[in-house]
């Protein structure tokens, strides 16, 4: 990863910080807010509640609220429904491009986001009809992965992981399961050896859980991926790299690398998170107590009710404005860096469905954003394919699976970014 010295140049820095005032949580210790009373996102009181952080936000600002990143850097947090669509609507006025970021005067090079937000030659940067390529060839590549035989190879996982806990009546689901099904299988469409999933898969959390490795995790996964390429060109086979480097895009090595890596990250943890948020909501809810034993009829409602209360990204860094504008009211300068608060406007009590009353397809949610950048078609689509698989496959073989613990002592990740209990402690008739 290159370092901070080949960031943009510096613009002069302009801090939302002014429009904060009173109303998020209390916080004795001070921590929740910097500067002008501004919420600082990265704060223990942040990731204890998010939602009631979302709430108060929401109130004290409306859709649109100032907010401090890691080291009190300024910008925006989107919490409407209606305006992160418009932002991603409009990926002109609000664009993907981060050198446009008047803040990087102030970003040292061990910035534990700089892997969001630093520029790179992924798909993740690239804007209009290079954008429009390189999505093109990602979307080309996932194309080919049959949906028969992705859910025949998640089964197939699934079942190999719970023999391996099945006859000690007890498991952690996170770590035992939830995490592995979709590491091995996503490992499997790169060509890689179990030794070297898991080794990448402790990378990609420490990346994306932005702590004080994060930078370091990265550059090894930029080196795995390098090594997967070089091993596509010298012996090309059905795996992503050998794809990539036959696509008539014409990709350049570093493109492909940078795409992998986006490849991985987005088909491993958020697709953990999403299976151990399922599971969670199905072992806690007497909803899906009732069905629990049949499981099937329930599972598809779960894993959609997931994507709107619990959605396995969170927020997601960033946009950064192309002109000075208005947004929900804020004054929004060229440059300004936007989270999108993707849970925050699922969450929006404007347009929540109700899942009491059996709202089951409603599937508007904007858990994998919107517009030009959303995820590429068949993304989404091969996500659902492998945690509907391991749902059901758990469920088909432990019926009687409980948690062992009460629900209030589960405990979520402490990351802003990505959603997903720490741990899922069950027991089950032994087999």
């Amino acid at each position: 990863m290159t370092t901070h010295q080949d960031a943009p140049p510096s613009c002069p820095a302009h801090d939302p910080g002014g429009q904060a005032g009173p109303g998020a949580p209390a916080d004795p210790s001070g921590e929740a807010r910097g500067p002008g009373g501004v919420v600082r996102m990265h704060s223990p009181v942040f990731q204890s509640d998010p939602a009631e952080l979302y709430r108060a936000l929401r109130r004290e600002h409306g859709p649109v609220a100032p907010i401090l990143l890691d080291g009190d850097i300024p910008a925006w947090l989107v919490l409407g429904y209606r305006e992160v669509h418009f932002v991603t609507t409009n990926s002109d006025l609000f664009a993907r491009d981060s050198r446009r970021w008047h803040a990087w005067d102030r970003i040292p090079s061990d910035w534990p986001l700089l892997p969001y937000v630093f520029y790179t030659p992924s798909v993740l940067f690239k804007e209009g009809a290079e954008h429009r390529r390189r999505s093109g060839a990602i979307t080309d590549v996932l194309s080919q992965v049959d949906q028969f035989e992705l859910r025949a190879t998640a089964e197939k996982v699934a079942d190999t992981l719970i023999d391996g806990f099945a006859p000690t009546g007890s498991a952690e689901l996170m770590a035992d399961y939830a995490a592995q099904v979709p590491l091995r299988v996503v490992g499997g469409l790169f060509g890689l050896a179990l030794e070297q999933t898991l080794a990448l898969e402790r990378d990609m959390v420490d990346s994306l859980d932005d702590g004080p490795g994060a930078v370091e995790a990265y550059g090894r996964i930029h080196e795995a991926m390098s090594r997967l390429l070089e091993r596509g060109r010298r012996s090309p086979g059905p795996d992503v790299a050998s794809r990539m480097l036959a696509h008539p895009a014409g990709l350049e090595d570093e493109e492909i690398v940078q795409d992998m890596i986006s490849i991985m990250a987005a088909g491993q943890q958020p697709t953990c998170n999403w299976i151990g948020n399922t599971l969670r909501l199905m072992l806690t809810d007497d909803r899906f107590a009732v069905t629990l034993s049949g499981g099937r009829r329930s599972v598809g409602q779960a894993l959609n009710e997931v994507l709107w209360a619990d959605t396995p990204t969170q927020n997601f860094i960033g946009r950064w404005a192309a002109r000075d504008t208005v947004l929900a009211g804020k004054q929004i300068a060229a440059g300004d860096c936007l989270v999108l608060g993707l849970a925050a406007a699922n969450t929006d009590p404007e347009v929540q469905p109700d899942f009491t009353a059996g709202s089951v397809g409603n599937q508007a949610h904007l858990s994998f954003s919107h517009g030009e950048h959303r995820c590429p078609v068949p993304a989404p689509e091969m996500a659902e394919v492998i945690a509907r698989a391991a749902v059901e496959v758990l469920l088909d073989r432990l019926p009687d699976v409980a948690l062992t613990v009460p629900t209030e002592q589960l405990d979520w990740r402490p990351s802003i970014w990505m959603r997903g209990v720490s741990a899922l402690p069950v027991a089950f008739t032994s087999a």
